[in-house]
């Protein structure tokens, strides 16, 4: 139990870790959902395409707002983004790179899925059989109307239908949309990889400084953002715990006969609204959250610690 409590604190206060969790907990899910997926081509020359078009491109689609969605930072990124300038400037660099890094973990589950339909070769085989050239095919370019040989080429990806079962040219087209498929499929895999390779060693040829300030401030960012929620909720504990005090304290007799221990009011006033801050009434909370929004401090604590030392 104490070992899950300390891996649990790590993530959550390791953004990064959990957001290269998700990115790869989504990644083995859309590889898992495409292998579970019962993939059926209508065969009919109109819906072809666009029904292996829809299986390759609009799950990614989902899959990328999904990423969006779980990323935390997606959140933090946009309300930096649109939050007035107020007594703090808004860093640019910061916000750009907030948003490289959402984009390239939620393309992850994406990319994989695209690669993985391409490689399999269904998708494809089925978008694009009405399109090959039927001269190239003997069995196709003997038909004698143009009508029939799109039917007929519609129907090679259905490898159980009576007319295609043990057709040669069928699995001629097949074979050969497979290729140009998996050869896709290939190519992007070792475009990325290239890439990545490239991004991991030329970095160093770029201005570090600039990137180490803007990981920097936006980690600083989000755990602000934490810090202040946390902040919020004791507050509101504390808040809550005052009110159920003062309303219940005209009750106190039967309180006490149910064996409920209240504690007394000089003991716990005094404590309580030094948490409070000062903030004890619905008006100041909403000021302060007003303030928050609008006037958030400017990144100098200089003088606050300057009147504590002097305090």
């Amino acid at each position: 139990m104490d070992r899950f409590r300390m891996i649990l604190q790590y993530f959550q206060s390791n953004s990064e870790s959990v957001m290269n969790g998700i990115c790869g907990l989504l990644a083995l899910a859309s590889v898992k959902m495409y292998t579970c997926f019962d993939f059926s081509c209508p065969c009919l020359p109109q819906y072809n395409m666009v029904y292996g078009l829809g299986i390759m491109f609009v799950p990614p689609i989902a899959l990328f707002l999904c990423g969006l969605i779980l990323n935390r930072q997606s959140l933090v990124m946009l309300e930096e983004w649109r939050r007035p300038q107020g007594r703090r400037k808004k860093d640019r660099a910061v916000i750009r790179y907030m948003c490289s890094s959402i984009m390239q973990r939620a393309m992850v589950a994406p990319v994989v899925w695209i690669i993985v339909t391409l490689l399999d070769g269904k998708c494809l085989i089925c978008a694009f059989s009405s399109s090959v050239d039927p001269q190239k095919f003997v069995g196709f370019a003997n038909a004698s109307h143009p009508v029939q040989v799109q039917q007929l080429l519609a129907k090679v990806p259905c490898k159980d239908d009576e007319l295609m079962r043990n057709d040669m040219s069928r699995k001629a087209v097949s074979r050969y949309l497979r290729c140009w498929s998996q050869a896709l499929g290939w190519s992007i895999l070792l475009i990325l990889i290239i890439t990545a390779f490239l991004a991991h060693w030329l970095r160093p040829c770029f201005n570090q400084a600039a990137l180490l300030q803007a990981r920097h401030w936006s980690n600083y960012i989000d755990i602000e953002q934490k810090i202040f929620e946390e902040t919020c909720c004791e507050h509101s504990r504390l808040f809550a715990h005052k009110c159920i005090l003062h309303f219940f304290k005209s009750m106190q007799q039967e309180i006490k006969l149910h064996s409920f221990s209240l504690p007394c009011e000089g003991e716990s006033a005094e404590g309580e609204e030094d948490h409070l801050w000062g903030i004890t009434d619905q008006d100041k909370v909403n000021q302060l959250l007003k303030m928050w929004y609008y006037e958030k401090p400017p990144l100098d604590v200089s003088q606050a610690t300057q009147r504590h030392s002097l305090g």
